[in-house]
């Protein structure tokens, strides 16, 4: 009886990201697959051209979402992520982008204008602009807030409060004032710190063996 040997798998998606790479040339800065997804991270001025090719010539129809993403530490803080989806070929790509707080990326309202409440919402949480949006203002937040609240060093707190003054009879913007400090709480039950244990209090019965 003869014995098959069967070859190595190949991940599905490795024949599509080398084409998709191959195709968006020196445009390309990275890419991988993770999680199942093609990533690709492209120049920050070739996203437009970019998109168009991936959309054009490789049926990536619909983007679906742009999120923004904060990494502190970097000299280029803020990744672009925008996610296309192919309706023919039932296949997702992710593309990525870097850019600082100075620097504006191009927009994409050109190739799909529902972009245009994305980019608002990444410029709103982030402070990341566009460049060519033609109505790029805050879409989550209100108009006078201040900062941009999904930034890593954005206080929990934020920065001013609102409330109704029945005086002025309109809503009045104010510093934040805490009753007391903001504090940190490493608690697994409501009860930790009591000197009795409780069912469920982990911490406090292994305090109480030592």
């Amino acid at each position: 009886m003869a014995v098959l040997h069967s070859a190595p798998k190949i991940s599905s998606n490795e024949g599509v990201r080398d084409t998709l790479v191959k195709a968006l040339g020196d445009m390309v800065l990275t890419s991988k697959e993770e999680h199942g997804e093609i990533v690709i991270t492209v120049k920050r001025d070739a996203i437009e051209n970019a998109l168009k090719l991936l959309r054009d010539d490789h049926e990536y129809q619909q983007m679906m979402e742009i999120a923004g993403v904060d990494y502190p530490e970097r000299d280029e803080r803020f990744e672009v992520v925008y996610m296309l989806l192919s309706v023919t070929k039932n296949h997702r790509v992710m593309v990525k982008l870097s850019t600082d707080e100075a620097t504006p990326v191009p927009t994409i309202t050109t190739l799909w204008p529902n972009a245009g409440w994305l980019e608002r919402e990444v410029f709103d949480l982030y402070g990341v602009t566009f460049v060519g949006n033609p109505d790029l203002r805050r879409i989550l937040t209100d108009y006078g807030f201040e900062g941009h609240p999904f930034r890593k060093d954005f206080p929990l707190t934020g920065y001013t409060e609102l409330r109704y003054s029945e005086e002025e009879k309109r809503v009045v913007y104010e510093p934040v004032e805490l009753a007391q400090d903001l504090r940190q709480f490493d608690f697994l039950s409501p009860w930790e710190g009591s000197d009795y244990v409780l069912p469920g209090d982990e911490k406090a019965e292994e305090e109480g063996k030592s």
